[in-house]
């Protein structure tokens, strides 16, 4: 059975994120697509458009290091323009380490991401991590 439309276009940043690929990354977004991130800390808020949500991906790798590891683990679409994707990330940052379960929800239109709302497993362990 052939994968949903939906479903690839997520598959494919995550693709890119992992490669460090912002111009692929780009490409996928609405102009004015939005990336919700929760918690408290310096990373977290609401980044609107593609600016600034690739500034934010460039400040998640330059604060770890490099050491940001983001684990794709499932894809579940509704046809209907919503993606949700559950992942395992990890990193280190200043002598920290954070490794546990989050997902993404994905607006789609046509074939463009216009929003992104983040949901992590342990709010309080990554505003201690990210602050």
């Amino acid at each position: 059975m052939a994968e949903h439309p939906h479903a690839m276009l997520v598959r494919k940043g995550y693709e890119a994120f992992t490669r460090g690929d912002m111009d692929t990354l780009r490409g996928l977004m609405s102009s004015d697509a939005t990336h919700h991130t929760p918690g408290s800390h310096p990373l977290s808020g609401d980044f609107k458009g593609q600016d600034a949500i690739i500034e934010m991906y460039g400040r998640l790798f330059e604060e770890t290091a490099g050491s940001m590891n983001v684990e794709l683990q499932h894809i579940l679409v509704d046809g209907r323009g919503h993606a949700v994707a559950v992942h395992r990330f990890s990193a280190e940052r200043k002598g920290k380490r954070i490794d546990q379960s989050g997902c993404i929800i994905f607006r789609i239109m046509g074939d463009k991401i216009t929003d992104l709302d983040e949901c992590v497993e342990n709010m309080e362990e990554g505003n201690d991590f990210w602050s």
